[in-house]
């Protein structure tokens, strides 16, 4: 049986902390995990943090809490304001910062928040370090030392931190290409900033949801509507498109066809490029068990090994990291390129895919057909927080799964996971008839939700 047993934690999930503003994530919340990294860092030489944040009516209310903290215990943090979660990641090495911490929940609905926090080197804190930091925050014992006079830490806006990230994505252009592109920025973090950089590679760019309002990012848009982008690459007679999510780590793109190339399907266009070229470190790529088995099928194919980890962006880091791989990523969009950035980064991405395009004189679609994929179907199960784990331990579900196992037995494979990030179960099956596939996701689910009620 496939399932994922990710620990429990209060606050932190797979990727930091999330949930509703004002509710699970309040004003206390963000200035006591302040006061924490504040006291975390201290051992560090470097007592500066960035913070950035996407466009959600929230975002400043957060970010405000985190600063107050910071600067309570005594450091300096630098108010980058709206930028993408991989510029705040990149822009942490490149001023040598002690911290990075971005104000996002990525690709869910504005009522949501959450923060995420990079160390000294633009990597996701590991696990081991957010359970001091929760250990810290939930601790009603926690009343860390205050700075005083002079020691007080302050606000500062000196470094021109969307420019220099500009600068970093225009460095990867040989050139404009003969290309129309047509951009979703999810009314989100790239908002600004996408078309302008695109211009660099393309001569023609359409952006469409660049205008938040603080209550629109991801709403019927981004990377989790990709039915947008699609429409707007066959109404425009684009060559591609991309579509991003609220704070921009993720991709999602669109061939000339109008066909979703998803991040299975990036993984197996960028990995086959970088191989031809010598540069796909010991042939592998790095996945997660979510990853299609079309993509499987692809590297045996071509030569190359697929290690799957659990799903979250940061359990591929670590896989790349631990074994020296270059690319890495996730279904969703999470895609990875360890020799440009320390996390996913979907303009960055999307200016990969464009260089492939150029340089290999194939479309979109030609492309995105060198991989199959098979029927995947993920059906949510909704049940409380606290009992997201509880399937793994009670005897009905579990007997149902099995039976489910049997029945797909060689012919695909059954996945069931609790959400790192939502009030959720998810139950992933994968076959050949993608209708049988549904109707026995949503029996399950269906099933785990009234088990678990």
């Amino acid at each position: 049986m496939s399932t994922d047993h990710t620990k429990r934690q209060k606050l932190f999930g797979t990727d930091g902390i999330r949930g509703l503003a004002n509710e699970e994530l309040t004003p206390e919340v963000s200035f006591r995990t302040g006061q924490a990294c504040g006291v975390y860092i201290k051992q560090s030489d470097r007592p500066f943090v960035l913070i950035g944040r996407d466009t959600r009516i929230s975002g400043e209310m957060i970010a405000s809490g985190l600063i107050h903290g910071l600067t309570s215990v005594g450091v300096d943090v630098v108010d980058l304001g709206v930028l993408p979660t991989p510029a705040v990641a990149y822009l942490v090495r490149k001023y040598e910062a002690a911290a990075g911490i971005v104000v996002s929940a990525s690709h869910n609905p504005y009522p949501y928040n959450g923060i995420k926090i990079f160390d000294a080197t633009g990597y996701k804190l590991p696990d081991e370090a957010e359970e001091v930091l929760e250990a810290m925050i939930l601790d009603p014992e926690f009343k860390p030392h205050l700075a005083q006079g002079k020691a007080v830490g302050r606000i500062r806006h000196d470094f021109p931190g969307v420019v220099d990230y500009m600068d970093y994505l225009k460095g990867f252009s040989t050139g404009r290409r003969e290309l129309k592109v047509v951009v979703d920025c999810a009314n989100g973090a790239l908002s600004e900033i996408a078309g302008e950089v695109l211009e660099a590679f393309a001569t023609e760019v359409i952006v469409t949801s660049a205008s938040p309002n603080g209550c629109n990012i991801n709403d019927g848009c981004g990377s989790t509507h990709p039915e947008v982008i699609r429409a707007l690459v066959k109404e425009h007679g684009a060559q591609v498109g991309f579509s991003f999510d609220g704070d921009a780590d993720r991709i999602v793109a669109v061939d000339e066809l109008g066909e979703v190339v998803d991040g299975d399907h990036i993984l197996a266009i960028t990995a086959h490029h970088l191989k031809s070229q010598g540069l796909l470190a010991k042939d592998t790529i790095v996945g997660t068990v979510m990853s299609n088995i079309g993509l499987d099928e692809f590297a045996q194919k071509h030569g190359m090994k697929l290690v799957k980890t659990k799903v979250g962006d940061r359990y591929v880091l670590e896989a790349m990291r631990r074994e020296g791989y270059v690319l890495g990523g996730e279904q969703s969009g999470h895609i990875i390129f360890s020799q440009y950035n320390t996390t996913g980064d979907g303009l960055a991405t999307g200016l990969h895919l464009l260089e492939v395009l150029d340089r290999t004189g194939m479309s979109m679609s030609a492309l995105n057909q060198m991989m199959t994929s098979y029927p995947q179907v993920l059906v949510n199960a909704k049940v409380a927080n606290g009992k997201k784990h509880d399937y793994n331990h009670h005897g009905g579900i579990q007997e149902a799964i099995r039976k489910m196992e049997a029945k797909f037995e060689g012919t695909g494979r059954v996945l069931i996971r609790p959400s790192g990030t939502e009030p959720l179960v998810r139950v992933m099956l994968e076959g050949e008839n993608e209708e049988v596939l549904r109707r026995e996701a949503e029996k399950l689910a269906q099933y785990i939700e009234e088990e678990l009620a």
